[in-house]
């Protein structure tokens, strides 16, 4: 179970780091070094998810 408690937390992450950037890109004067950085974050744990989630199946 500790597996999956960890995809739950990337999960959790990843849907937050879409909001933040749906956020970021809001703003009329967003920042694209900021929205750059969490999007490669956000694909880093997406990568990751499918990592575990195929390491589970």
């Amino acid at each position: 179970m500790a597996l999956q408690g960890h995809i739950q937390e990337l999960s959790e992450k990843h849907k937050k780091l879409e909001e933040l950037i749906e956020a970021e890109l809001a703003h009329p004067d967003w920042d694209e070094i900021r929205v750059s950085a969490l999007k490669k974050e956000k694909l880093r744990i997406k990568d990751e998810l499918e990592r575990l989630r195929s390491g589970v199946h």
